[in-house]
């Protein structure tokens, strides 16, 4: 166990995380974190927090860089507090998370550098009520267990800084963002908040996880929350780390509410207009999730022959060699909604975005025909015969 760290009597530490619905964040705007806040934009800021809010989203986390600092003081002073403000306008509080001047964690000698970086956030937001928690170092163990020598002296570097900001600050509590549960125990007296992040590909794996850390914490009797969670690259879907986070009354913050030029290839919610990347993660969010049992009700989309027909014109237009464009693209488009609503094919790049883009071009003839026969290929297999009982309604539905 590291170092221990004594803790003000006055510090307002919470008693329970459980209800914490979190996201990290940076604008889809910006590359970078130094850039969000040098390049900050209030209204953009406003409108994403807004998309937050009507996912009732509570928490935020957004990553404070030195280098940010380092460049332009005043900017970052001013932005972050107009940030912190309008989060808090919306009833989500805030977790600063620290970025150090780069691979100082290397040189002992050099830690104190941070003191002024940190000294300024405190006097900017220390006393701002949106101000949740200090994340004081961002998986200083990244990404080894167990740590390799380099990353247990940066683990080192994160319970000093722990000190700088419980100096600091005697009101604001502290964590530290820990990749595993096995580094936060192991960083556990250094914080007044337990923080682990939580990419774990199975749900068996989620579970031990999560059961690691919620033994640890009660043990100790401090406050748990889960920093980090989702991305579609590792085997942890949203919806179904999130119904395990819920089930397990652990707080989450998931990576990240928008879809971003860092990430946004595989993490985010939300493109900068508001629409959403899947509706499933949305839907998590709100604690509704897919059916993965045995009881569902598969879906039929040619009960009312409205496949076999689809297929048919469709044959039917590409046999014509004068087919008409508009007829073709309102073909196309059902075809598009047929596989959609049945759930028949992969939504990541959906039929009705290929439609309509089609619509919203120049008429392209070669490619409407290419994509019209991909849509009838993809539905033929989902045709009935004539005298197929899934035509008729279920006795099982008839009341």
């Amino acid at each position: 166990m590291l170092a221990s760290l004594p803790v003000a009597a006055q510090r307002r530490v919470p008693k329970d995380l459980s209800g914490v619905r979190g996201f990290n964040y940076q604008s889809a705007e910006t590359i970078g974190h130094v850039e969000s806040w040098l390049e900050y934009d209030p209204a953009v800021t406003e409108r994403d927090l807004d998309y937050a809010k009507r996912l009732q989203l509570n928490q935020v986390r957004v990553f404070v860089p030195y280098a940010a600092w380092e460049r332009n003081q005043e900017a970052l002073r001013k932005n972050l507090l107009h940030f912190v403000r309008a989060a808090h306008a919306r009833g989500i509080g805030v977790m600063p998370t620290m970025q150090y001047k780069y691979e100082e964690w290397k040189d002992k000698t050099a830690w104190p550098n941070a003191r002024p970086f940190v000294a300024d956030l405190v006097a900017t937001i220390g006393k701002e009520p949106g101000l949740e928690i200090w994340d004081v170092e961002n998986e200083p163990e990244c990404c080894h267990l167990p740590p390799t020598p380099d990353n247990r002296l940066r683990m080192e570097h994160a319970v000093y800084m722990a000190k700088v900001f419980h100096e600091l600050d005697p009101v604001t509590p502290v964590t530290i963002g820990a990749t595993f549960a096995d580094n936060m125990i192991e960083m556990g007296d250094a914080v007044d908040v337990l923080s682990f992040h939580n990419y774990s590909p199975t749900r068996a794996e989620i579970r031990a996880s999560i059961d690691k850390a919620k033994q640890y914490a009660a043990k100790v009797g401090k406050p748990l929350v889960d920093s980090e969670i989702g991305c579609i690259a590792r085997a942890n879907p949203y919806d179904v780390t999130l119904e395990e986070h819920m089930q397990a009354h652990v707080g989450w913050y998931i990576w990240e509410l928008m879809i971003t030029g860092n990430w946004g290839t595989v993490h985010g919610v939300f493109y900068p207009d508001g629409t959403v990347r899947d509706p499933s993660i949305v839907a998590a969010l709100f604690g509704m999730f897919r059916n993965r049992g045995k009881s569902i009700v598969e879906e039929v989309p040619d009960r009312e022959n409205h496949v076999s027909d689809a297929v048919a014109k469709n044959k039917k237009w590409l046999a014509d060699q004068n087919a008409d464009w508009e007829a073709g693209l309102d073909l196309a488009e059902i075809s598009a909604n047929l596989l959609e609503a049945a759930q028949l094919v992969a939504m990541h790049d959906l039929p009705s975005r290929k439609v309509i883009l089609l619509r919203s071009g120049q008429p392209d003839m070669p490619a409407l025909r290419a994509l019209l026969a991909q849509f009838t290929t993809s539905l033929e297999p989902y045709q009935l015969p004539p005298n197929d009982p899934r035509r008729s309604r279920p006795p099982g539905f008839i009341k």
